[in-house]
């Protein structure tokens, strides 16, 4: 459980310690130790702890929803997820990443639009805020479209964005 480390330079005793678990207690990151005890989890270890969203979050156009649905069908996951997350890259710095996944994870927040459903991190969901998603199946420009209103720049191919 602890480490194990050695006192005095003849003697063979050697004692635990428990290193101490450090919380942020404040948005400064000024921090204290709070006791290996206590359980820093809120839910138990087999549920999924994540907040449920709505659409001021995200929405999700009808031809997207149906392009969704098609896509989890075809992969065998009709309840599954859209994930939408934000990562570092492109021209601009910020870029958009997303798979189909069976559900949220911990700490994610899903939101249910237009029938399918979406989920968001947490860091994510602060570039995210406010944007709508939509499908086309244009040739030149087709695929899934952010409409981000929090995106202050795009880059000239419209892969990445500036927030």
């Amino acid at each position: 459980m602890g480490n194990v480390y050695a006192f005095g330079a003849t003697s063979k005793a050697t004692r635990t310690i428990s290193p101490p678990v450090w919380s942020p207690i404040c948005c400064c990151k000024a921090r204290a130790p709070v006791s290996s005890r206590v359980s820093l989890t809120a839910t138990p270890p087999t549920g999924i702890n994540y907040k449920i969203g709505n659409e001021r979050l995200i929405k999700v156009t009808e031809n997207a929803s149906r392009k969704l649905t098609g896509l989890l069908q075809k992969q065998g996951r009709p309840q599954g997820a859209l994930r939408v997350a934000v990562i570092g890259g492109g021209c601009s710095g910020l870029q958009y990443k997303m798979d189909l996944v069976d559900g949220p994870a911990n700490r994610d927040i899903m939101v249910q639009s237009s029938e399918v459903r979406v989920v968001v991190d947490p860091k994510s969901a602060l570039f995210v805020s406010g944007s709508l998603l939509d499908y086309s199946d244009d040739l030149q420009k087709g695929g899934f479209k952010v409409t981000n209103p929090n995106a202050v720049a795009h880059c000239s191919c419209g892969e990445s964005f500036a927030a």
